[in-house]
């Protein structure tokens, strides 16, 4: 049974769409989704499922997700599979100058589009980073996350998928925990 992790996008920021990661598991275990867990409040779900397709089964949870909490959210899917070729595949781990506690992953809903990088480099700052790669944008923040112009709304906005965007050490801990 492959094993996936669930990224909900704009979940318990700033007191806005608020779910507690108890109730949160619960409304995945009544999707009868097995080995369900949550990693940080910011809505990472880890659980395996048997059948169905990726577009179905996210599908199914963002009308669960409604139906249990009153708001939509988008929920973007991975294999373990998946997170660890994403892993392997960050293009900043060969380089020796990198902090890795400022790197950062932005999930997309679909492949970017064969201009996401001219799309997405005014947004650079000149200390940023950036590599476009399938559904992963890879950032290298190293002012900070919470500085840079390369938000999931402005990456949304330029590319014209869903994003949403999760610290280094968070993937590599979902990695962990799917295991």
């Amino acid at each position: 049974m492959p094993t996936y992790i669930a990224m909900l996008r704009g979940i318990n920021v700033s007191g806005h769409k608020v779910i507690k990661m108890e109730t949160l598991r619960s409304s995945f275990g009544a999707l009868k989704l097995s080995n369900v867990q949550t990693y940080v409040r910011s809505g990472n779900v880890i659980f395996g499922c048997g059948d169905g397709s990726v577009a179905a089964l996210c599908e199914k949870i963002e009308q669960r997700i409604l139906r249990d909490f009153g708001f939509s959210v988008p929920v973007f899917l991975r294999t373990a599979k998946e997170l660890q070729e994403i892993i392997r595949d960050n293009p900043f781990l060969r380089e020796t100058d990198i902090d890795h506690s400022k790197l950062h992953v932005t999930f997309l809903s679909d492949a970017a589009p064969k201009m996401a990088l001219e799309a997405l480099q005014p947004l650079a700052a000149q200390s940023e980073r950036f590599r476009v790669l399938g559904r992963q944008v890879y950032l290298y923040c190293p002012d900070g996350y919470g500085r840079t112009k390369l938000s999931n709304t402005a990456i949304e906005k330029k590319l014209s998928v869903g994003a949403t965007t999760r610290k280094w050490k968070t993937v590599n801990t979902l990695l962990a925990l799917a295991k």
